[in-house]
């Protein structure tokens, strides 16, 4: 988003694009931008004063190279009345004015996708003034930091045109967050400032555009500390249908909660059930948003823990559930729509239960949306980049690993109390790699400035614990590296020794990233060109506006970014849990991050790294351990696993329960369920329609000599072997260097999957678990029949298995760990299509290009898919497809042997091996404990 310098700057692109959107977009060039920019100033000369032109012209390049993912959506629209359409639309004012705001901060891609995307969820919803009784309910699933906040206060503005009376916003559970939320309405829906005095009444945002009385909308909270619906509120707040619209912004806290219930059934109550004697309210229909719906708004028993580790009384997961529950039971006419960047964790925890105070849970039955990103989002795919896609992930991330002693001692042990004293190599002192992190962020405050961007925000995120005497200890160190390094630079005294490192720093770290990712994404780097005397220069002149803060939850926190006059702030944000969901680091550029004993919520933290970064993405790194680059990389791939799955179901129009029934027994669940539930939870697992690969292997040579052994025993039973026939497909010739045995019966594959022992942390592939279910699928009459390929490299070095049976060895780069090595991706994405014959290929293919959303969220190319995807090829695989039969029967067991040359000396061949298994609606699961004792050891309790 572009915070320009000043409003004049804000005029000349909002006018600009105006003019440019007649054009192509390709030929938006530098010249032409500089032609209606001329045209404007003969029209308003005073927008040139201190108009930063250059700035100007590269964000209205920026905006123009723009495209958006498309969304998907899963429906059912029982008992639903399509409603909206374009006459009821004629005099929405909230609507218009919100639109006409946002045009200087958005381009006009984006912002049509914004209106189109709020039509469709408004449209999915109840029209307001239907009678009678109706309840929808709805889940939007955005990319972390895409800007939800935006889309839906785009939705309470059309809602609040519609017709809708009560508006509830539940926003985090700490003030900071109900603050900020408060703050982004008041601009974008209320048009005023909301305030504990009725005297200091001040227009913003929307308001400036369309301040008439006769649409302004009521607020029952407001944006301070003790803003939220208090029991001064409550007790004199009074609301009639005939008044303009009511918004409520409020914590998911069980006091708070219990208020606003009791005040539905006090004062907005109009009605009692005859039946039940509950009291209902008939004459205002209500939409509840719930931000960040996975947290807190489940039944999980989850517990929170407050900054000094005790437990947070006042959050009751299992009663705020019951409460937001109760609240939309009190209405006759009602609309929910939760906001989720965590894939799909409401779909896999809510039990569909159904209570007489409570009414219905909180399962999305109406619609599930999976939002498109824009282009110029920066998610998980363009960081880590995506194995299943062969795509390379940026240069941005560092590991780091010297915050930890050998004898779990060290600066920030993993098992540290609270008062804990940081202290490196026994000196009250930051590591090294923090002290790289904060040299980062200080050259990046250089660089921007230097690029025109001096005045927008910039800050830097530590969290290495969730202790506040530890925060503070921390924050400590930083301020006097921070002092220190100022008076270094401003006062030239004892300097050399900290310029050459930044010198060195610069060299290394900032000018071959930068060309890196021109090469790459040239619309998210600046013009570039900084010469280290200009950036040194600047170094000492900004590095007086830096602040080090401590977050500690309150609204503070948000207020100062609203505060800051127009002029950029640059702070180093020192936080724990507090900073966990939600609350917007504005202009993140470097993010140090230490693995929590809680690893849910640190990979939340992680994932706000995410979102835009227009014109300094190249600036940006991210510092944290080489076990979270690998986790974010597991839940990464998982995720997208997931959004395939449900981008096939929409393509054939399946409803949200459809999907749940489906992912609920998703084996992404031994992944997901060990951050999200409780430890000692039993899934009923199928692995139907996907695809197993072991990645994480065995240090000891024993086990796998033994797993190679499993293999041989296998081999030697299957008789002789045929070649692998060569396919030609999409025009294209494809080739694969190995064996393949068919018709192999399932026996033969449960014996040896329970022969090959899979490592504890491998977390999906659990060879015991995986050949249970093989044998009742099996018993089912399905996976009866399978084909076994054993794949190799075309020059790998050859080794002879069994019998004439030979095999070139694949290389893989293995990261070695204490107990165990990890590989990337063990399968080539066309590996999985090794015994699809052409008409079942080219089915898959259609198949995956009929569910494709181009969706830049999720891969860095918006070209349509040549090849098939795996949930299609699995789907064709079960199911068949027109003039593909089905076969459910036949499961695909790749093999595949690793050289172990580069993974060290005295080790046998590593076998590994991927299994394919085709889509089937058959009922058979199988049980499998989440809670372990590895788990617990390696990463803490899930609780």
């Amino acid at each position: 988003m572009y915070a320009a310098a000043g409003s004049n700057a804000s005029n000349v692109i909002k006018f600009a694009q105006t003019l440019l959107a007649e054009e192509d977009g390709a030929s938006v060039t530098p010249a032409l931008i500089n032609q209606k920019i001329d045209l404007i100033l003969q029209m308003n000369p005073k927008w040139a004063v201190e108009l930063d032109r250059d700035s100007v012209i590269e964000e209205l390049v920026r905006r123009f190279s723009v495209w958006l993912g498309q969304d998907t959506t899963l429906q059912d629209n029982t008992g639903h009345d399509p409603w909206l359409n374009a006459a009821r639309k004629k005099e929405w004012r909230y609507w218009q004015r919100y639109r006409e705001w946002m045009e200087g901060r958005l381009s006009d891609v984006a912002m049509d996708g914004l209106d189109t995307a709020t039509d469709h969820i408004l449209g999915l919803l109840e029209d307001p003034v239907r009678t009678g009784n109706w309840d929808r309910r709805g889940l939007v699933v955005g990319h972390v930091q895409s800007g939800k906040t935006g889309n839906y206060t785009g939705l309470i503005c059309k809602a609040a045109d519609a017709g809708y009376k009560i508006i509830i916003v539940l926003a985090g559970i700490h003030n900071n967050l109900r603050s900020q939320t408060q703050m982004r309405l008041d601009e974008g829906f209320l048009g005023y400032e909301t305030s504990p005095s009725q005297d200091d009444f001040r227009l913003i945002g929307v308001g400036r555009i369309d301040s008439d009385p006769a649409i302004k909308p009521n607020s029952a909270t407001n944006r301070s500390n003790t803003g939220d619906f208090s029991a001064a509120v409550a007790k004199n707040l009074g609301i009639s249908p005939e008044e303009r619209p009511w918004l409520f912004v409020v914590k998911k806290n069980k006091t708070v909660l219990e208020r606003l219930n009791r005040w539905v059934r006090n004062h907005a109550a109009n009605t009692t059930d005859p039946e039940t004697g509950r009291r209902l309210v008939t004459n205002l229909p209500l939409l509840l948003i719930d931000d960040e719906a996975d947290h807190a708004s489940v039944d999980t028993g989850e517990q929170v823990f407050d900054a000094d580790g005790k437990p947070d009384e006042e959050h009751e997961p299992k009663a705020i559930n019951r409460l937001i529950r109760r609240l939309l039971h009190s209405f006759t006419r009602s609309a929910y729509v939760g906001y989720t960047a965590t894939p799909f964790a409401n779909i896999f925890i809510h039990e569909r239960g159904h209570t007489r105070e409570e009414g219905p849970d909180l399962f999305p039955a109406s619609f599930i949306i999976n939002l498109g990103a824009p282009s110029n989002y920066v998610g998980p795919s363009k960081v880590f980049g995506s194995a299943s896609r062969d795509e390379e992930g940026l240069p941005l991330v560092r590991a780091v690993d010297d915050f930890t002693g050998d004898d779990s001692g060290g600066w920030m042990p993993l098992g540290h109390k609270n008062g804990h004293l940081p202290l490196h190599e026994g000196r009250d002192v930051l590591p090294p790699s923090l002290v790289r992190a904060i040299n980062s962020f200080l050259l990046a405050c250089a660089i921007r400035d230097l690029r025109g961007q001096g005045k927008e925000h910039a800050s830097m995120l530590v969290h290495v614990t969730r202790f506040t005497s530890v925060q503070q200890a921390v924050t400590r160190q930083i301020e006097q590296y921070v002092r220190e390094s100022r008076q270094r630079l401003v006062r030239d005294v004892d300097s050399a020794q900290l310029i050459a490192s930044l010198h060195e720093h610069w060299e290394r770290e900032f000018e071959p990233t930068t060309m890196r990712i021109r090469q790459r994404y040239p619309d998210d780097v600046g013009v570039g060109g900084e010469n280290w005397d200009a950036v040194l220069l600047r170094l000492r002149e900004i590095i007086a506006d830096v602040e080090v803060r401590m977050i500690n939850g309150t609204a503070k926190d948000a207020l100062d970014y609203g505060d800051s006059g127009g002029v950029g702030l640059k702070v180093i944000a020192v936080g724990g849990d507090k900073l966990a969901r939600g609350l917007t680091l504005e202009g993140l550029s470097t993010s140090y991050f230490l693995r929590a004993s809680r690893m849910y919520d640190t990979l939340m933290q992680m994932g706000r790294w995410f979102g835009y970064r227009p014109g300094y993405l190249d600036l940006c790194r991210l510092y944290t351990t080489h076990e979270l680059i690998d986790w974010f990389g597991h839940i990464s791939e998982a995720a997208e696993e997931l959004r395939e799955e449900f981008d096939l179901m929409a393509a054939t129009g399946g409803t949200p329960r459809d999907y749940g029934l489906k992912v609920q027994s998703h084996s992404t669940l031994m992944v997901t369920s060990r951050l999200k539930m409780r430890a000692a939870r039993s899934l009923s697992l199928s692995f139907s329609g996907q695809l197993l690969e072991t990645v994480v292997f065995h240090r000891e040579p024993a086990k796998l000599a033994a797993n190679l052994d499993a293999g041989r025993r296998l081999l030697e039973g299957l008789g002789a072997a045929s070649p692998i026939p060569v396919r030609v497909r999409g025009g294209s010739r494809q080739e694969w260097t190995g064996s393949i045995w068919h018709q192999v019966p399932a026996a033969d594959i449960t014996s040896f999957l329970q022969g090959y022992s899979t490592h504890p942390a491998a977390y999906r592939v659990v060879s015991p678990v995986i050949a249970d279910f093989t044998r009742i699928m099996a018993e089912a009459g399905e996976l009866t029949s399978w084909t076994v390929v054993l794949l190799g490299a075309q020059n790998g070095k050859s080794t002879p298995l069994c019998g004439d049976v030979t095999v070139q060895m694949i290389t893989r780069t293995a990261k070695k760990e204490d107990d165990r090595f990890a590989i990337g991706r063990l399968m080539s994405p066309r590996d999985e299509t090794v015994d699809l014959d052409n008409n079942a290929w080219e089915a898959a293919l259609k198949v995956t290009r009929a569910a494709w959303a181009g969706d830049p969220g999720r891969s860095a190319t918006r070209a349509e898919p040549d090849a098939p995807n795996g949930p299609a090829v699995r789907q064709v695989a079960g199911f068949g497809a027109e003039g593909v039969a089905p076969h459910p029967e036949k499961g695909l067991l790749i093999l595949y042997v690793i050289d172990p040359e580069e993974w060290g000396a005295d080790l046998p061949e590593v076998l590994a091996f991927g299994i394919s298994f085709p889509g089937s609606n058959t009922g058979p699961k199988i049980d499998y404990k989440v809670g372990n004792v590895y788990w617990e050891q390696m990463y803490g309790s899930a609780d």
